[in-house]
């Protein structure tokens, strides 16, 4: 699936068993809530934190899903389309840090 046609996907299904989006500021809320539940389980599966019973059954890949459903939500209704976006970010970085990390003594 392309970044254009999740959008899509996310569009069809907002209007056919959403009612509407919810405003950017709680869109903007719930983003951060669904990134807190990715850094929780992150946390305890590959840091330091020790896992609590109710954390053992949380699945890293619906989260960053979930993450990435309201992203795609506040960039349809900003009028972003994210594969341009993505594509220019990526073209900014690679002029930016095309030998950046390559030259850092810290992870080389």
């Amino acid at each position: 699936m392309t970044l254009q046609e999740a959008q899509q996907k996310v569009d069809e299904w907002i209007k056919q068993y959403g009612v509407r989006y919810f405003n950017e500021l709680t869109n903007m809320a719930q983003l951060t809530e669904e990134v807190g539940e990715v850094a929780r389980i992150i946390s305890r599966k590959y840091g330091e934190q020790s896992e609590k019973e109710s954390d053992k059954n949380k699945d890293l890949a619906d989260e960053l899903a979930d993450v990435l459903w309201v992203l795609i939500c506040i960039a349809n209704q900003t009028n972003v389309d994210l594969t341009t976006a993505f594509e220019k970010n990526i073209e900014k970085k690679t002029k930016r840090d095309h030998s950046r990390h390559k030259d850092n003594k810290k992870i080389n």
